[in-house]
């Protein structure tokens, strides 16, 4: 199975969370509580380089008929907000504004605020998960940001400007004037400038 492409972001976080101490928490981590089922979910998850989201943690916890109880959704939701400002989890940026949020585990070993110690995975899984890691970056996996768009659009429209007004340029200094090269040249040049214009006010 061919592994998922990660964002530099995503890399980071991973890099972070495989490379932390045990971090000291204000919540309890117990076995068969809410807190320490999630985030062992998330850390299964994060082993195999991807980050959940609320709906991935439920099913595979709970099933996925308990992905469309409203009320359990949020229940479970309420909860990471509170792992996530006790420091457990941070919450990943969305890729789109309608996804859903999803989040990542801050370390794989946790004291909690009863002084228990939570390991979240064997020094094997997190050994795997660096050779993984090492393997999608030796790949190029790693996904770039690419230019939108807009910004290739204004780039093009403002070469082609370039372009008609050089040859202007040229058809002006040559011995005879060519109408017929200098009216393409010149409404070329007008017309993508109109469009550079519209494409500048829109991308603001």
């Amino acid at each position: 199975m061919s592994q998922p492409s990660l964002t530099a972001d995503e890399l980071e976080i991973l890099v972070k969370s495989l490379g932390s101490e045990a971090k000291t928490v204000n919540i309890r981590l117990r076995e068969g509580e809410y807190q320490l089922d999630l985030a062992k979910a998330i850390a299964s998850f994060e082993l195999e380089l991807s980050f959940p989201d609320v709906k991935d943690l439920i099913k595979k916890l709970y099933g996925e008929g308990r992905t469309e109880d409203i009320q359990f959704v949020r229940k479970i939701q309420t909860i990471l907000k509170k792992m996530e400002k006790s420091g457990i989890i941070q919450i990943m940026p969305k890729e789109k504004p309608w996804e859903l949020q999803r989040y990542a585990l801050s370390s794989f070993k946790f004291q909690d605020v009863e002084k228990n110690l939570a390991v979240l995975a064997t020094e094997a899984e997190l050994e795997k998960t660096s050779d993984m890691l090492r393997s999608a970056l030796s790949k190029e996996q790693i996904l770039k940001p690419k230019p939108s768009y807009a910004t290739v659009k204004i780039l093009s429209l403002t070469i082609v400007i370039i372009m008609s007004y050089a040859t202007i340029l040229w058809t002006l200094t040559q011995p005879t004037i060519n109408p017929v090269v200098f009216a393409l040249a010149f409404s070329i040049a007008a017309a993508c400038s109109i469009l550079l214009g519209m494409s500048i006010t829109l991308k603001k």
